[in-house]
């Protein structure tokens, strides 16, 4: 760094030096070959290559659309060829069960997204990925339980409908009556002070404490009494919370050990103090006031179902069998307007009391986030369906005037939940808006490279947490774009999924696969292997206008030529068909490839998600004039009026008369060529782990 000549840190100044940018810029040696092929792309000048340094490597997705659920890349940004959405005090839900304004959301952080799991969209915990900040126009969206939401244009919401953009008339957005998915508005965080801390400590200690005075008369000794005050619970932040609210008002506490840890039994840890004055006085502290406020009666509800409340498969209840805690319990709940229930059963010498609070997820969340609770374990919602009869109908969208700061964050499933409704992150193209660039220009020439990719895909797979699945490469971007050549880290990736024996399918439009060859075929012959070669056209001149850095038409033949002779099973993509310019070239396509080797392939109709949709336009504008205005309407046919139509089911392959003879086209030019319709199913049967490189061996 230079610090022009001023030794130590600047004056008026906090940090003394700029520590290195995660995402700076990274420069590396020519490339490697002597004689680079003059059909291949080399890396193009301008561009600029960045650090990657999250230390995720595999990431996941629920679409029904694609064939994998998982994929990796060292790469983020292609050669070949993210939108911000949220006001900075949307309530974004943690994985601790509590809510967190999304600018203060960080990244690392565990949060609730969702996946689907059979017909249903459950929630699971995530990571957050990426966090970002952008100033940009925004709209108010609000909706029927009186929630409003904050967002870009850009940005994505799950109805019951599937996902719509907050605005646009290019594609599928929000409007009156949609209906969106989730629980519906959370309640809001709020201060706590001195009476929620008496009304916690009244609930955890009448609930789980215990409190006592004995009198010995003892010989020799004026007053053999004893005083007890101890508080044993298995969960640590309950433990914590109240020595704290205790040392707050003066009364310090001794842990211990309780009880040590058995093979069906927790640890269990405990604070004591057998101080006469500090006994007395938590003993006056824990007596219910006769009125007590909606403060109080927050940290009393918090306190009771730390220490005796569950919560496991969508039921809350708080047990106990002192009639007391039980109705004062009630009072609390009906104070906030909590439905409830009271169920009563035998014990071993007295009644069991056992209040159920109704309404589901949406009340139970309430409830977490109105009371606060310690025990992030009693908060746990994962699993749980994404259903809710919460009043969630779109009432208006409106533009904001100004231009406002908005956030967004990049997640492990791709979604989030904020205020209480379910939110999209972006893909591929607009995925680069994330990083603060441009889906544009910057996609192409400002990439991300994940220098230890191999090193993260070795530690996943060596984890005993890895259950053996197909991976794909080249999920977003693809793997073999020209920098590959000279970095080669999908290669790398390779040499670890091959000594896993853990299978993989590649998609790519680079005849650099080839270069693999040796790698795809060992793993062929477990049945661990296949590669997609992408093939828009055969018109040299359209596809050095499309995808001016890809390989060449001929190239991607000759590379699934050469792989069907290695013995890697190989199909052509015929992908993306464009409508009214490309589709008619699918049995030219499909005939080349069969007499290459191809024995599978797919289409995909072409998608224009967020800014790519602009793009596409100005590219016909510049590219194609004189065709504009058919294919944008052969786009709109095939997406229902649309330029894009992001519903599962449907977004890969469009609907209406023309997706119809576009589907019917390529299954008879198939039959023609004697190609089958689907690649092969890929075998996780030869999967290993191999003994550690070093260090001791694993047991198990």
């Amino acid at each position: 760094m230079e610090n022009l000549g001023i030794p130590g840190p600047l004056r008026g100044r906090g940090a003394p030096e700029s520590p290195p940018n995660r995402f700076a810029e990274i420069r590396y040696d020519a490339d490697p070959d002597p004689q680079p092929d003059p059909e291949e792309p080399p890396v193009a000048p301008g561009t600029r290559f960045f650090r990657d340094t999250s230390r995720s490597i595999i990431a996941t997705n629920d679409s029904p659309d694609v064939g994998f659920d998982a994929s990796v890349n060292a790469y983020r940004g292609c050669e070949t060829a993210c939108v911000y959405c949220l006001a900075g005090d949307t309530l974004v839900l943690m994985a601790d069960g509590t809510a967190r304004p999304v600018e203060r959301v960080r990244i690392g952080d565990e949060i609730y997204g969702t996946i689907r799991r059979g017909r249903l969209r459950r929630y699971v915990k995530t990571r957050v990925l990426a966090h970002w900040e952008v100033l940009r126009p925004a709209y108010r969206v609000t909706l029927e339980d009186g929630t409003t939401l904050i967002a870009g244009g850009d940005h994505r919401f799950l109805t019951e409908r599937g996902w719509k953009h907050v605005a646009g008339e290019r594609r599928a957005h929000l409007t009156v009556h949609n209906k969106l998915m989730g629980v519906g508005r959370f309640a809001a965080p709020r201060a706590r002070g001195p009476e929620y801390a008496r009304g916690y400590l009244s609930g955890v200690i009448r609930g789980d404490g215990h409190l006592a005075s004995y009198h010995y008369a003892r010989e020799g000794r004026s007053n053999g009494d004893q005083h007890q005050f101890r508080l044993a619970m298995a969960d640590l932040e309950a433990l914590e919370r109240t020595a704290r609210y205790l040392v707050a008002i003066g009364i310090r506490t001794r842990g211990f050990a309780f009880q040590d840890a058995a093979p069906q039994r927790r640890a269990i840890r405990a604070i004591r103090t057998h101080a006469r004055a500090d006994v007395e006085c938590i003993r006056r502290l824990i007596v219910s006031p006769k009125t007590p406020n909606s403060e109080w009666q927050e940290g009393f509800l918090a306190g009771i179902f730390d220490a005796e409340g569950s919560y496991s498969q969508g039921i809350l209840r708080i047990t106990n069998t002192d009639p007391s805690i039980i109705q004062q319990s009630l009072h609390a709940l009906s104070a906030f307007q909590f439905s409830h229930t009271v169920e009563t059963r035998p014990g071993w010498n007295k009644p069991v009391h056992s209040i159920r609070v109704r309404g589901g997820l949406r009340e139970h969340l309430r409830f977490f986030h109105t009371v606060a609770p310690a025990i992030c374990r009693k908060m746990n919602i994962e699993g749980q369906a994404v259903m809710s009869q919460a009043k969630l109908r779109v009432v208006s969208v409106e533009a904001l005037p100004e231009r406002l700061p908005l956030f967004d964050l990049t997640t492990g499933t791709g979604d989030f939940v904020s205020n209480g409704v379910i939110s999209h992150n972006c893909y591929a193209r607009p995925t680069h808006e994330y990083l603060g660039l441009s889906a544009g220009l910057d996609f192409e020439t400002r990439i991300l490279v994940k220098e230890d990719a191999p090193a993260l895909l070795r530690a996943e797979l060596s984890s005993p947490r890895w259950k053996p699945r197909l991976l794909a490469m080249s999920g977003v971007t693809d793997c073999y774009q020209p920098a590959e050549r000279r970095l080669r880290l999908t290669r790398g990736c390779l040499e670890v999924l091959a000594e896993f024996r853990n299978p993989v399918a590649i998609v790519t439009k680079h005849r650099l696969v080839t270069r693999d060859a040796d790698l795809l075929a060992d793993l062929a012959r477990d049945r661990a292997a296949s590669v997609f070669l992408s093939v828009t056209t055969l018109d040299p001149e359209l596809v050095g206008d499309l995808e001016p850095r890809a390989s060449r038409p001929a190239n991607r033949l000759a590379a699934i030529r050469t792989l069907s002779a290695a013995g890697v099973p190989v199909g052509v993509l015929v992908a993306p068909v464009i409508p009214g310019l490309t589709d008619h070239e699918i049995p030219g396509i499909l005939a080349a490839a069969a007499e290459a080797g191809a024995r599978f392939a797919g289409f995909v109709m072409l998608r224009l998600p967020y800014a790519v949709s602009d793009l596409f336009v100005r590219w016909l504008e510049v590219h194609r004039p004189d065709r504009k205005d058919k294919v944008l309407a052969r786009i709109r046919e095939v997406r229902g009026g649309r330029l894009t139509d992001p519903r599962f089911g449907s977004r890969m392959r469009g609907e209406g008369v023309f997706a119809e003879q576009v589907r019917d086209l390529f299954h008879a030019a198939c039959r023609r060529a004697g190609i089958e319709g689907r690649a092969p199913d890929l075998s996780t049967a030869a999967f290993r782990r191999p003994a550690p490189r070093e260090g001791q061996l694993a047991l198990f």
